[in-house]
């Protein structure tokens, strides 16, 4: 590998991840700009540990740790970013891929701490063949973002097509994360890339997002990032007062966060209530909600908003919401037409 050729360590975090992690392999040691590749295997219960050694190239870059106790994505990540050296990292999930000449893209500079790209949303379709998609030729419109826009960019919204910042997956300058002791906060399975991220732009990461597309996710309804615990939730809102806790931080950001947190923490107190009259009944769930008006106003306007989704679906209103075969996280521009 030539000496100005960044090196970059790939890191898979996988459990039950043996249909889908050949071509994640695969589409990391296809880049020329990966040193090392790092499989952990998050205590799987199926063959993932084989099927991740069989997919070596022979080039010596793959490497697979097994734990044998689940211990969530956050984990496993700061294990494999222990476990290597190279100058750069790079998140893939065990069920998504790179697209060829990701890496290229993203080095066309080195002003950033933190580059990201556009990612290719894909509906799992068992025909679709991973090695032939290709992204249009997207103008890269590069730009930085600031705290307060990434953090209101993580807010979804009910009947909007998911797409928040937090599902990026950047290149990370592990000189930055080392300068200001970063890693995955351990106690999060939900959120913890936008945990991760915010706290390194509140420490000064310079966070570059490009439009040009280098990153594949298959939309699958048994994703693991697709199911969390009620309890879950809650971390991630406590994560979010923990952020505000960091010194000088802007007025501005603060309220970003408590907007954030406000978000969160009512998904939480929604998904507590359903859980208590699944598992007590009627009458607990109803003195949960009536216990506190922080309770109350997001329990009768999440349940009302759920009634609301479920009658546009019977009546095909929210036909239009439908999840698409390919979509992008990130509005973008065709280049060949400027």
């Amino acid at each position: 590998m030539p000496v100005t050729t960044p090196r970059v360590c790939v890191i898979i975090a996988a459990r039950n991840a043996a249909r889908t992690i050949p071509a994640a392999i695969a589409s990391a040691l296809r880049e020329a700009e990966v040193a090392e590749v790092v499989v952990v295997d998050d205590a799987s219960t199926d063959d993932t540990q084989d099927v991740a050694r069989a997919a070596d190239d022979g080039s010596g870059r793959l490497s697979v740790i097994r734990l044998d106790v689940n211990r969530g994505p956050s984990f496993a990540r700061n294990a494999a970013i222990k476990a290597s050296k190279s100058p750069f990292l790079s998140i893939l999930d065990a069920d998504d891929f790179f697209l060829e000449g990701r890496f290229r893209r993203l080095f066309a500079s080195l002003d950033w701490d933190f580059a990201a790209d556009n990612i290719m949303l894909i509906r799992d379709d068992a025909s679709t063949d991973l090695a032939k998609l290709a992204a249009p030729p997207f103008a890269a419109d590069p730009e930085f973002l600031d705290f307060e826009r990434f953090v209101d960019g993580n807010i979804s919204r009910r009947r909007v097509r998911r797409g928040e910042l937090g599902f990026l997956k950047p290149v990370i300058s592990r000189a930055f994360l080392d300068r200001h002791g970063l890693s995955y906060d351990e106690n999060l399975r939900l959120g913890e890339d936008y945990e991760l991220y915010a706290r390194a732009v509140a420490c000064g990461a310079r966070f570059k997002i490009i439009k040009s597309c280098g990153y594949g996710a298959i939309v699958r309804a048994d994703s693991l990032s697709g199911r969390h615990k009620t309890q879950d939730l809650k971390r991630l809102a406590d994560a979010d007062l923990a952020l505000l806790a960091i010194n000088n931080l802007p007025e501005r950001a603060k309220a970003a966060l408590r907007r954030h947190e406000r978000h969160v923490r009512n998904k939480y107190r929604l998904r507590n209530f359903l859980d208590v009259k699944a598992e007590r009944g009627i009458a607990s769930a109803a003195a949960y909600a009536f216990a506190s008006q922080s309770n109350l106003i997001p329990i009768v306007s999440g349940v009302a908003a759920d009634k609301l989704d479920a009658l546009f679906r019977r009546t095909g209103i929210a036909a239009e919401q439908q999840v698409p075969p390919m979509r992008f996280l990130m509005a973008a521009t065709n280049a060949a037409k400027e």
